[in-house]
């Protein structure tokens, strides 16, 4: 398996464990806005992902992987809302976070190693 499609398929069960996490979470008027919020940029990482492996140059990758990165840490935001909310146990969340920081990392060295490229390409 090539980095790209560890890196996608790493991103697709973020999204699946996303919305795993929000289905059991209490289904209070709080619960629900958190689900959502966090359902929705968790889940949009890897869809953003697969934009940018269709990008048209190397700038516009590291603009689209750029925003794979803004939602991988919006949804690190939320998992921190949720464990301090105390809204489910902080055992299911830790592995959670922890792979989104590790995501986070990939997705930001991904973008400087793709902004050099295109810089050298200039």
């Amino acid at each position: 398996m090539t980095p790209k499609s560890d890196f996608g398929d790493r991103l697709k069960d973020l999204a699946v464990r996303t919305i795993t996490l929000c289905n059991s979470l209490p289904k209070t008027f709080v619960g629900r806005h958190i689900a959502q919020q966090a359902l929705r940029c968790g889940t949009s990482a890897g869809a953003n992902y697969c934009e940018a492996l269709g990008a048209e140059s190397r700038a516009d990758f590291a603009h689209k992987m750029q925003v794979v990165v803004k939602e991988l840490r919006e949804t690190l935001f939320w998992i921190e809302i949720i464990q301090r909310a105390r809204l489910v146990g902080p055992e299911r969340l830790a592995s959670l976070a922890s792979e989104l920081n590790e995501l986070i990392s990939i997705g930001v060295k991904s973008v400087t190693t793709a902004k050099a490229h295109a810089r050298q390409r200039d």
